[in-house]
């Protein structure tokens, strides 16, 4: 005959013993800072020294010959009294509003969309994500043969475009930068919401089919509210591209027609490599880091997404 033998015990102390967190040497536990010592070199050798420089610079009087001549205030000062510096605030400002209210609704149903299990999804899906492989040059080099007033497609349709030269009015240059913009950088943020789509939990769905919940209910009321964090982040990314946007008003506007395209980072470009002032240049990258910063921070804290604890989309 077996005698089952009584469970032992466990006394507070033992439990107390099993929670006690591994010493250290055992494996276990958080990584030390030894792991984060090669990023954090690669961060401060290509980030944080090149912004000292910069903020030393933004002090100095520096045409890239011989050595810098302190400077003072100066820079700042004639910084505040340049209308074309506040203007090309201004309309940094505006391309990153226009990107993120055009990019944003397109991103988020793409997104969406491609996460589902439709008839021809993933190939669909790939030729859309074809722009995110290309350079910035090259689609802005393609975007800028394609709308060629003279020889582009503008040219062979006047009925739409008019006399065809997108470029020679403010709305038209605006237009084209803001397109070709979403034309490349959507399919980035629509990855992004694909990935927190998939993550959403598939009972939620079910009970509100229950409760006879159509697509529409459900997308606006259960999708929607689970993508919040994904939208902060998304729009944060966006912020920061658009106040820095640079590439394509260099090769597609040349900041024209005049000045009216010309934003922060293209007339920083000016003052820097054809007027030879690099300390005017190195305020207004300054100016650039700060306006991106706050309005990132601003973000995350009106948001509530520095308070989120939770690796979960939605949680």
């Amino acid at each position: 005959m077996t005698t089952a033998t009584a469970p032992t015990a466990v006394s507070e102390k033992g439990t107390g013993d099993l929670r006690r967190p591994a010493r250290p040497g055992t494996g276990a536990g958080r990584p030390g800072f030894a792991w984060a010592a090669p990023a954090a070199v690669f961060f401060a050798l290509f980030a944080l020294v090149p912004l000292l420089l910069v903020v030393v610079l933004s002090f100095t009087r520096w045409n890239g010959l011989g050595s810098p001549e302190f400077a003072g205030l100066e820079n700042w000062s004639k910084l505040l009294d340049d209308p074309v510096m506040v203007k090309s605030l201004w309309l940094s400002l505006v391309l990153t509003v226009l990107g993120v209210l055009v990019q944003t609704p397109i991103s988020i149903l793409l997104g969406v969309w491609a996460a589902g299990h439709q008839r021809n999804r993933a190939v669909l899906s790939a030729i859309y994500f074809v722009p995110l492989l290309l350079s910035i040059t090259a689609v802005s080099v393609l975007w800028r043969a394609v709308l060629d007033p003279n020889f582009g497609v503008p040219s062979q349709a006047t009925w739409l475009f008019g006399d065809g030269n997108l470029f020679g009015v403010q709305a038209g240059a605006l237009g084209v930068l803001v397109f070709v913009s979403t034309w490349q950088f959507t399919p980035l943020h629509t990855l992004l919401y694909q990935g927190a789509a998939r993550a959403v939990p598939q009972v939620l769905y079910q009970a509100a089919q229950i409760d006879g919940a159509g697509r529409y209910r459900q997308f606006f009321h259960i999708t929607l509210p689970q993508l919040r964090n994904t939208v902060v982040t998304s729009t944060i990314l966006m912020v920061v591209g658009g106040l820095t946007t640079f590439d394509t008003v260099l090769i597609l506007t040349q900041g024209g027609p005049g000045t009216d395209t010309t934003n922060s980072a293209f007339y920083m470009y000016q003052k820097a490599f054809k007027s030879f002032d690099f300390g005017m240049a190195s305020a207004i990258a300054l100016i650039l880091v700060l306006v991106a910063g706050l309005v990132s921070l601003a973000m995350v804290r009106l948001s509530g997404y520095d308070r989120m604890r939770s690796t979960m989309e939605g949680v």
